[in-house]
Parts: C-alpha cells; sequence; structure tokens
C-alpha cells in the first residue's frame, strides 16, 4: 500500500484511529498520509502527532490521492464541497460515516472508481474492533486487498451485504456499550454484596476479559463453557435462576432490535 497515497477527508476519532493502525503495523509510513478537517484544528493536531501531512486545500489533498477515506461527521454529508464529485473521479472511495447508505454516497461521490462503506466499531482506536463493509458495485481484486489492508489495521472485518448493516450496527457498533453497561452492572452488584468499590470494579473488569478470552479460544459455546462454570444447586446456578426470571436473554434480544430498528430509522435518505 505504500505505493498508494491516502487522503482522509476528517480527522476525528476514527480517522485517527485508522492512521495510527495503518503506521503501527507499518501498512504505511506518514509520507503517504494526508488529511483535512472542517476547522482545520484535529487535522493538524493528528498531523502533527503522526507525523502524516496536514493539506487544507481540498483539490491538492485528492487530487494527490488514490484511496479517499471519508470520516467526517455523518451530518456533513449533506453540505460536503460539491467539487468532491469530480474530484474523486477514478478512485477509491471508502467512508466510515454511520448510516450512510451506498446510495447516499454516491450522490456525493457518483464518478468514483469504487465506493465502499465501512462501520468500525470503538474498539477500533486500539486495533481491537470489528468492521463490515460492503461496495457499491464488485470490487476489483486490487481494491479489495487494499480495503482488506486498510481495515486489517482496526482490527476483525468482514465483508457483508448491505441489507444487514443495521443490525450489525446494532450488535457490532452500539454492542460495545452494552458490555461496557454489563461491566458497570456486575461493579455496582458486587459493592452491593459488600466488596470495596475498587476491588468491585477491577473483579468485574477482570472476570469480564478473561471471560471473554476463554471464550476467543473459539473451541466452546458460550452455553458449554457456561455449563463448565455451573454446579447442581450452587452458587452460579443461583445467580442464573434470577437471570432467567428476569429473562435476561430477552431483555438483550429487546435491546439489540430497539437499537436495529433506529438505526434504520437514522439510515433512511
Amino acid at each position: 500500500m505504500s505505493t498508494t497515497r491516502i487522503a482522509f477527508l476528517g480527522a476525528g476519532n476514527l480517522a485517527s484511529a485508522i492512521v495510527r493502525g495503518l503506521l503501527d503495523k507499518k501498512v504505511c509510513t506518514p509520507a503517504d498520509l494526508a488529511c483535512t478537517s472542517k476547522n482545520g484544528e484535529s487535522a493538524r493536531k493528528l498531523a502533527t502527532e503522526t507525523g502524516i501531512a496536514h493539506e487544507p486545500d481540498l483539490a491538492r489533498l485528492v487530487g494527490g490521492a488514490d484511496l479517499i477515506i471519508v470520516a467526517f461527521k455523518p451530518q456533513s454529508l449533506a453540505t460536503a464541497d460539491p467539487r468532491l464529485a469530480e474530484l474523486t473521479r477514478g478512485k477509491l472511495v471508502l467512508s466510515v460515516l454511520a448510516g450512510k447508505t451506498l446510495a447516499t454516497l454516491a450522490r456525493t461521490f457518483p464518478h468514483a472508481r469504487a465506493l465502499v462503506r465501512t462501520m468500525p466499531n470503538t474498539p477500533a482506536a486500539i486495533g481491537a474492533g470489528y468492521t463490515p463493509y460492503c461496495s457499491h458495485a464488485p470490487l476489483t481484486v486490487d481494491d479489495r486487498s487494499l480495503v482488506g489492508r486498510l481495515l486489517d489495521a482496526l482490527g476483525a472485518y468482514v465483508a457483508l451485504d448491505e441489507q444487514y448493516f443495521n443490525a450489525l450496527t446494532a450488535l457490532g457498533g452500539s454492542g460495545p456499550a452494552f458490555l461496557f453497561e454489563f461491566v458497570a452492572g456486575l461493579r455496582d452488584a458486587g459493592i452491593a454484596a459488600g466488596l470495596p468499590a475498587d476491588v468491585a470494579y477491577r473483579a468485574a473488569l477482570e472476570t469480564t476479559l478473561g471471560a471473554a478470552r476463554l471464550l476467543a479460544r473459539g473451541d466452546q459455546s458460550p452455553e458449554a463453557l457456561r455449563d463448565k462454570v455451573t454446579s447442581p444447586n450452587g452458587t452460579t446456578y443461583a445467580g442464573l435462576q434470577v437471570l432467567a426470571a428476569r429473562q435476561f436473554r430477552e431483555t438483550l434480544k429487546e435491546t439489540i432490535l430497539a437499537a436495529t430498528k433506529r438505526a434504520g430509522e437514522l439510515s433512511k435518505d
């Protein structure tokens, strides 16, 4: 990828995560990357911290690039510079804008040689994300490879039909917030059971991390691992009975379905 100059339209958290991932994994050098932002402040900050170029002139920024990463605020798409339509002619355009469909993106970038929609989640900031992507038309072998190397810098990724993006926005995009809330609940429950606050939080955090690592080995299902912890009429069994009585899984399902519904509302043109 070192021969492909990459331009970032926007320099916020996601753009920063992508830049740092590309540099950390040595997919690119700072000389391969350039960015701009609406007021210039975040672009200057990112350039200073990473060594990439800050190019406020849109024509120079996009003109020298083959891959354009659209990473400004989603609501800014409607008022994007109309010159982008022609400036991105023949280029690969990749969007990280939440809720913006390929059809919507195509109105701003009608002449791109390839248009890719992605949806990184917040763990992408530390290279531990899960990012789906889809394209407006089938990608060439070279462009698919380029997209793969880029998204690999953020963590795991998967090619996915756009029809599934609302559901994965709920599960993958909003999912970290639901997990954070779960850990906070474990912490508060530990405090209620008599633990000091710092001990309760550390126990909730380390237990969550350890259980996730055990599950990530992939040799056993969540249910199988659950059953290994559960002794007949033991402490885990007592707790699981409360979760079942409170319809824990049904609550999670309703949570994801509510988020999916809202994702669909936000993605309407």
